[in-house]
């Protein structure tokens, strides 16, 4: 059983959901979580405060902040540094919008238990669920029409790419060249495309779609765009050139 595991949280204006995703983890994942991290990435609003209320009840969680918003691919990697430098063994990456479910931790743990992945992604297109969880049909469509290109591209069989639900290994953040990799949304699709020329193991395991309201910083557009160039430059080596 994989040890020494962190809850790894980037914190954007999450004042209003950011202590419902800590009240939502399960007992059996908390037993588990050895140490909480979140990043308050230049929130305007009362994130931080939450984050204070939440230490009083969670006293192995750890506050990092930036001054100003960085962007979320810059939060994952004040993350991943603290999460290296105090020896994680598995760093779970968890959303503050409540749009990923916490309940989930323990079957995502399941691949590094039975020493089956370096990383794991819960994917929201496995199961069939994700139209019947809210997704937008516009981004059901978008998600399935890129993932598609980008199994063509990249090689792979996954269901999506495109979900932040990121679980990485100690031996995938010492061998992936992350600090060079986006500070946008993209990030997460870099970190796999890299597993995939490191020749590290990607799992994915279904979890639920959940869109009830939750707000997202994520610029469709902007992210597909930035989707085809990660493709674009794939193509031309540049994955391959940083390994």
């Amino acid at each position: 059983m994989v040890e020494n595991v962190f809850v790894l949280m980037p914190a954007y204006n999450a004042g209003a959901t950011i202590e419902r995703v800590f009240e939502r983890i399960p007992p059996q994942a908390r037993q588990r979580i050895q140490q909480y991290v979140a990043v308050n990435d230049g929130s305007k609003d009362d994130t931080a405060q939450a984050l204070a209320r939440l230490q009083q009840k969670f006293p192995n969680l750890t506050v990092l902040s930036h001054d100003v918003n960085r962007g979320y691919g810059e939060a994952e990697k004040t993350l991943l540094r603290f999460a290296l430098e105090r020896g994680a063994g598995v760093g779970i990456v968890l959303h503050s919008d409540g749009q990923y479910s916490p309940e989930k931790i323990v079957d995502l743990l399941e691949p590094f238990d039975r020493g089956t992945a370096d990383i794991v992604q819960g994917s929201r297109m496995l199961g069939g669920g994700a139209l019947r969880g809210g997704m937008p049909v516009y981004k059901f469509m978008a998600n399935k029409a890129l993932t598609a290109l980008e199994n063509w591209a990249f090689g792979m069989k996954l269901a999506e790419y495109h979900s932040g639900y990121m679980l990485y290994s100690r031996k995938a953040i010492e061998t992936i060249p992350w600090e060079n990799l986006s500070n946008s949304f993209d990030f997460d699709l870099e970190m796999i495309v890299l597993a995939r020329v490191k020749g590290l193991r990607v799992a994915e395991i279904p979890i639920p779609t959940i869109y009830a309201g939750e707000k997202s910083h994520l610029r469709p557009v902007k992210y597909g765009l930035d989707v085809l160039s990660v493709i674009l430059a794939y193509r031309r080596g540049k994955y391959h050139a940083m390994s």
